[in-house]
């Protein structure tokens, strides 16, 4: 059976770190499949809007918002469900870390550390219950978190990212039980993506990092982005699921 042209129309897509790579390919590509997209940026609202502005489609809106902040979060839904009729899809690419070699313990401090789970686990789980009950009124919501496979080969920029991705993991599983049968959740988990996500590291290190995986390539914010809308148009039967998208490096 074939899709639909714009199978997203009379959809609303949240996106949270909708400037970055993968948020911005992610806003791209679920706008040209009919939804209208919120791109939401950290601290940015006019670089958001500018992304907005930009997008196949119509109905969409730039906004700014510190995930990790629950009040922000609450303007935030409002928001949307205010100038949008509320969220369908909420799709979380927010996230926050820096290369720091396992070995040295004494580089990730407990700032640094507490930061790291603060953003991309305690802040995601906070995204999801600020909007759990507009997803819950469509009868099929649906959350995406973009993960990493740093989860499960412990292999990542520093020790609390990897423990940060896998309570991400975790954390998913457990809200698509406790969430269903109106709001699905689940997990894409990129291998190392050619982005400048991470400081440091250069073309040149991304190139050699590509000759060792299986696919000989890294994995593109459009990659990723096209996992996503599968979560949204194909896979309509999947909960609690974790999907990698790494050309398999995983597999060593």
């Amino acid at each position: 059976m074939s899709l639909p042209a714009t199978p997203l129309a009379h959809k609303t897509a949240v996106i949270l770190g909708g400037t970055g790579g993968i948020g911005l390919a992610t806003a791209r590509l679920l706008a040209q499949a009919g939804a209208a997209v919120a791109v939401v940026a950290s601290c940015d609202a006019a670089k958001a809007q500018g992304v907005a502005a930009t997008l196949d489609g119509f109905g969409h809106r730039g906004y700014a918002c510190r995930i990790e902040d629950s009040a922000e979060l609450a303007a935030l839904a409002q928001a949307v469900a205010t100038h949008m009729s509320g969220a369908d899809m909420l799709v979380n690419c927010a996230g926050f870390t820096r290369s720091i070699p396992h070995a040295d313990l004494e580089a990730l401090n407990d700032e640094t550390f507490d930061r790291i789970l603060k953003v991309n686990t305690r802040a995601a789980f906070s995204v999801i219950r600020t909007f759990a009950p507009q997803l819950r009124a469509r009868g099929d919501g649906l959350v995406v978190q973009i993960s990493s496979i740093a989860a499960t080969t412990a292999i990542g920029s520093n020790i609390a990212y990897c423990a940060a991705k896998a309570g991400m993991d975790v954390m998913g599983m457990a809200l698509a039980r406790a969430l269903a049968p109106e709001i699905r959740v689940l997990s894409v988990s990129p291998g190392l993506v050619d982005t400048e996500f991470v400081p440091g590291r250069d073309r040149s290190w991304r190139e050699k990092m590509a000759a060792t995986t299986p696919l000989k390539r890294l994995c593109t914010p459009e990659d990723v982005a096209q996992a996503v809308l599968a979560c949204a148009t194909m896979l309509r039967s999947a909960t609690g699921s974790v999907i990698q998208v790494d050309g398999g490096r995983r597999l060593g």
